[in-house]
C-alpha cells in the first residue's frame, strides 16, 4: 500500500502545471490624485497609481484589454502598454506594445487587446507601463508577477503574495507636456518633486502623508519583490536592522546573496527575502534616491522616501530611529552587482557578432546619440516595414538606429566607458542578456554571469551578450525615459525572414496605425 501511495503521489507531482487564460481589463483614464499630497491630474490604469497588480503563473496567457479614455490636453492622449521583461515570442511580437517599433499607439476612445502567451519557463517580477514618449511619468505603471508553482527557492520564504510587492518611483507635480517642453528648451532633465513607495510619498513643505505600512509577523520570512518604476531616479533600498537575501534579478533566479543595501536603476527588479527576526517594533524601509541636481527642485528631500516595516503587535506609529539615507543598525553591506551569480550556472556563449555603442549627449540640447545617431520614432513602425519586405539597414531611416541581425546568433554589445557621471539603465526588449561586465566592476565574467534585462552603462563600461533566437524588432534603450525621448535608443532587428514567416497580425492591430495617423497632433 505504501508503494502504491508513493507511486500515485509521484505521478501527480510529475503532471504538468495547467495553463490558464488570464483576462485583464485596464481602463486608461485621467484621474485626480495626490500621491505625495500635491493634487494633480494623472494618467492611470483603472483610476489608481500604481495601476492594478497583474498576476499569472508559469505558462499562462495574458489577455489584456486596454480601453483608452484619456482626455486631458496637458498630457498625451493616445497610449500604448509595454510589459517590461516579458519574452514576447516572435509570433506575438505585434502585441509587444513598443510604440513605433512593434505597434502604433491606441487612439483616444479606442480599445485594443494584447494577447501574450507567457514563455514556458519564464517566471519572476516584471511590470507594465506606457511606452509612448514619457507618458508613464504621469502615472501609467504597475506591477506584473509571474509565479512559479515549482519555485526551486520556495523553501527560503513563507510569504509571497500581493502584500509583498514594493514599487518605488519618481514623481512630478507638473504634467509631462510642459515638463518635456522645458527639457527641450534647456537641455536639463526635469528633477522630480518626490519619490513614492507603493504610490505614497512626501515632499519638502508638503503635508505629512502617512507612510506606506508593510505588515509582518515575527518569525516569518517574506519574499519582497522590489520594482523601480521610475523614469529617472536611482533608489537605494534597505530595511533598518534587517538583512535582505537576493534571490531574483529581473526575472532570473540568482544564487542567494545576503546584503543590507541595494542600488536600483530605473526598470530594475529584485526579489529579496527578509526574515522578521527582530524585536516587535516599527522599522524604516529606506528608499532614498538620486536623479539630477536636487537644488533644481527644492521640493525634493530624499530622506522622505521611505515606508514602515511594522511587526504585528507594534504600535501604529512611526519608527523612533532617525531618518537616514542608509540602513541603521549594521555596517553597510551594499550589493556589488558583479558579485551576483545565477542559481544555475550558465556560461555565456561565445559571440558571433560584436557591436560597440558609444553614448554621447549633444551639449546644451535635449539630444542623446548612440554612435552619432539620435533615435527618432518613424511614422511607419519597424515591424510594419519588416512585414512589408525590409531586408537591410538601408530599408530603415538612419534615425531609427536599427541594427539588422541574423537569427540564432550570439551578439556581444560593448559600451565603452563614458564621461557621463550618470549610469544609463539600458533595457533590452524581447530577450534578456548575459551581463559579462557590470558597470560596477572591472571584472569580466563569462563563466557564470547573471542574466537580466536592465543594466547600467557608465563610467567603467559595460559588456553584455544576447541571443537572437527570438527574432523580431526589439527596442534597446535607456530607461531614463527623458533620455529615451531625447534619442538614447536603438532597435535590434533580428531574423527578418523568420519574422515575416512567423508573424501574422490581427486586423485589430493593422487598424491601429491608420486610426492613430488620422488624429490631429494634440490627440496623439
Amino acid at each position: 500500500m505504501k508503494l502504491l501511495v508513493s507511486t500515485v503521489l509521484s505521478a501527480l507531482l510529475a503532471l504538468p502545471v495547467l495553463s490558464d487564460t488570464i483576462p485583464i481589463t485596464l481602463d486608461i483614464v485621467n484621474a485626480d490624485g495626490a500621491p505625495d499630497g500635491f493634487s494633480r491630474s494623472m494618467v492611470t490604469a483603472n483610476g489608481t497609481y500604481p495601476g492594478p497588480l497583474i498576476t499569472a503563473k508559469k505558462g499562462d496567457t495574458l489577455v489584456v484589454t486596454v480601453n483608452n479614455l484619456l482626455n486631458d490636453p496637458t498630457m498625451r492622449q493616445s497610449t500604448s502598454l509595454d510589459f517590461d521583461g516579458l519574452f514576447v515570442n516572435t509570433p506575438d511580437s505585434f502585441n509587444e506594445g513598443s510604440s513605433f517599433v512593434t505597434t502604433c499607439p491606441i487612439a483616444p476612445n479606442a480599445s485594443y487587446t494584447y494577447t501574450i502567451p507567457l514563455v514556458d519557463d519564464q517566471t519572476g517580477t516584471f511590470w507594465y507601463h506606457s511606452q509612448l514618449s514619457v507618458q508613464y511619468v504621469d502615472g501609467l505603471r504597475g506591477a506584473l508577477v509571474v509565479y512559479d508553482p515549482e519555485d526551486p527557492l520556495a523553501d527560503l520564504y513563507d510569504v509571497d503574495d500581493e502584500t509583498t510587492i514594493w514599487q518605488v518611483g519618481d514623481w512630478w507635480h507638473n504634467t509631462t507636456l510642459p515638463l518635456l517642453a522645458g527639457y527641450v528648451a534647456t537641455g536639463i532633465v526635469p528633477v522630480s518633486d518626490s519619490g513614492t513607495f507603493n504610490g505614497v510619498g512626501r515632499f519638502n513643505g508638503g503635508p505629512e502623508v502617512p507612510f506606506f505600512v508593510v505588515n509582518v509577523v515575527q518569525g516569518m520570512r517574506y519574499r519582497f519583490r522590489i520594482i523601480n518604476t521610475s523614469a529617472r531616479n536611482v533608489f537605494t533600498m534597505s530595511v533598518d536592522s534587517h538583512n535582505m537575501t537576493i534571490i531574483e534579478t529581473d526575472g532570473s533566479p540568482t544564487s542567494p546573496m545576503t546584503v543590507n543595501s541595494i542600488d536600483m536603476l530605473a526598470g530594475q527588479r529584485y526579489s529579496v527575502v527578509v526574515e522578521a527576526n527582530q524585536p516587535v517594533a516599527n522599522y524604516w524601509i529606506n528608499a532614498p534616491y538620486v536623479g539630477g541636481d536636487p537644488t533644481r527642485n527644492l521640493n525634493q528631500n530624499a530622506t522622505l522616501s521611505r515606508a514602515i516595516l511594522r511587526y504585528q503587535g507594534a504600535p501604529e506609529e512611526d519608527p523612533t530611529s532617525p531618518m537616514s539615507l542608509g540602513p541603521a543598525g549594521a555596517e553597510l553591506n551594499a550589493l556589488v552587482e558583479s558579485n551576483l551569480r545565477p542559481l544555475v550556472a550558465s556560461p555565456a556563449p561565445e559571440a558571433d557578432i560584436n557591436i560597440t555603442l558609444n553614448l554621447v549627449v549633444t551639449a546644451g540640447k535635449a539630444q542623446w546619440n548612440v554612435n552619432n545617431v539620435s533615435y527618432l520614432p518613424p511614422e511607419v513602425p519597424t515591424l510594419v516595414k519588416i512585414l512589408d519586405g525590409a531586408n537591410s539597414t538601408d530599408d530603415f531611416n538612419v534615425t531609427e538606429n536599427t541594427f539588422v541581425l541574423p537569427a540564432n546568433k550570439i551578439v556581444q554589445v560593448i559600451f565603452p566607458p563614458s564621461v557621463d557621471d550618470e549610469a544609463h539603465p539600458f533595457h533590452l526588449h524581447g530577450n534578456n542578456f548575459w551581463l559579462i561586465k557590470s558597470n560596477s566592476s572591472e571584472e569580466i565574467n563569462t563563466e557564470n554571469p547573471i542574466k537580466r534585462d536592465v543594466a547600467g552603462v557608465g563610467s567603467t563600461g559595460t559588456i553584455m551578450r544576447f541571443s537572437t533566437a527570438n527574432p523580431g524588432p526589439w527596442f534597446f534603450h535607456c530607461h531614463i525615459f527623458w533620455h529615451f525621448q531625447a534619442g538614447l535608443a536603438t532597435v535590434m532587428a533580428s531574423g527578418l525572414d523568420e519574422t515575416r514567416e512567423q508573424v501574422h497580425p490581427t486586423q485589430a492591430w493593422t487598424d491601429l496605425c491608420p486610426a492613430y495617423d488620422a488624429l490631429p497632433s494634440d490627440l496623439q
